[in-house]
């Protein structure tokens, strides 16, 4: 069995009609149970449980101290590259559009993260465009062999794997695995994703299992919001988060609630999220899964992103670039796309002292 089973379970599930029929009674016996169901989730992704934002509030800030305490762990991204070999029209790294494209060399990265660490972040997500060609695993390898003497904890966001080779990753010193469905609905999926490799859905699904398999320490996932009906793309997350957490219980899971942002091309996305959505949502997962990490990363303004402290955010990314050379190269790749919150990590780390809650540079190390 994979996720797979249980997306097919929910794929002809008339979410239409059951998100309209919820009911307020319905929802305040959701918030008093001590565990939800898939259904209780679905219900709290509803309009009705839109007028109930305030006490889902209470019980998720509950949940998240309970949980996780004040602490939020920072991060930043390192792109290594951008070349791209699938043609996903949401993407500004879609190999048909005319950007300048990059690819560091050791050295580089080896620059890149001296400045990075020099902030004092020991946790980095190091990504790539989905090319085997430009970057394979040994390359990806060889950078991790060099970002080790400067991080403690390094994770991966590239094109998906196979088991041995996620093992083979681990080996080299990757603990942590980032990698978004975009869409779970099948036909939209295959919509968006027009050419590459990237269009082979179920090896996709299938990955952040894979890599539990291979015993990754932490897995992330997550659907670019956006791209389909939010209600359908959030609820399946949960549901795809919570299966690998029952059935990979050493795994730390997690999930990152993205929302499409301006980039080179010209897509224009069918289906708007707006602030609420994204706060219904994170408080709906927070309810649903109180220990899954919660990422929300600079896509998102800075006024929200502080707004959202101690509701269910547990990751927080700080200083980032999504340009490939972006910390310290100056003959940099065009980015992937454009990033709300340019805060560097000592302002992220000063707000948080200002709510109250612990920056946590370092909460990994390897022996």
């Amino acid at each position: 069995m994979s996720f797979y089973d249980v997306y097919l379970k929910y794929k002809g599930f008339d979410f239409n009609d059951f998100l309209s029929s919820v009911t307020d009674s319905q929802i305040m016996k959701i918030l008093s149970k001590e565990k939800l169901n898939a259904l209780d989730f679905l219900a709290l992704l509803s309009d009705k449980a839109k007028e109930y934002l305030e006490p889902m509030a209470i019980k998720a800030r509950q949940l998240t101290l309970k949980n996780f305490g004040r602490a939020i762990l920072l991060y930043t991204p390192l792109y290594l590259s951008n070349y791209c070999v699938n043609q996903c029209a949401y993407c500004g790294f879609n190999c048909k559009n005319k950007i300048a494209r990059k690819k560091l060399s050791l050295d580089e990265v080896r620059k890149e993260a001296q400045a990075i660490a020099s902030t004092g972040l020991k946790h980095i997500l190091i990504l790539t465009g989905e090319s085997r060609k430009h970057t394979p695993v040994s390359y990806i390898k060889d950078c991790v062999k060099v970002l080790r003497d400067y991080f403690s904890s390094i994770s991966i966001e590239v094109y998906p794997l196979d088991t041995a080779e996620y093992a083979e990753l681990i080996e080299a010193g990757v603990d942590g695995l980032t990698l978004y469905q975009e869409t779970y609905d099948q036909e939209v999926y295959m919509e968006v994703h027009i050419k590459g490799p990237k269009r082979d859905y179920r090896y996709r699904l299938d990955a952040p299992e894979r890599a539990c398999i291979a015993s990754m320490r932490s897995v992330n996932i997550g659907a670019l919001l956006g791209l389909n009906d939010w209600h359908k793309d959030a609820f399946f997350t949960g549901l795809h988060a919570s299966y690998l957490q029952d059935k990979y219980p050493d795994v730390e899971i997690s999930v990152s609630l993205p929302r499409l942002r301006p980039h080179f091309g010209n897509f224009a996305p069918k289906f708007t999220v707006s602030d609420k959505d994204l706060v219904q949502i994170m408080l709906a997962i927070r309810l649903f899964l109180p220990r899954a990490g919660i990422t929300i990363s600079t896509r998102e303004r800075p006024q929200l992103r502080d707004n959202l402290i101690g509701l269910g955010v547990t990751r927080l990314s700080a200083g980032s670039s999504t340009q490939v050379g972006g910390h310290a190269i100056e003959d940099k790749g065009d980015g992937q796309f454009d990033i709300a919150d340019t805060r560097s990590v000592v302002q992220i780390r000063d707000m948080l002292y200002s709510k109250g809650f612990q920056p946590v540079f370092k909460d990994w190390q390897a022996i």
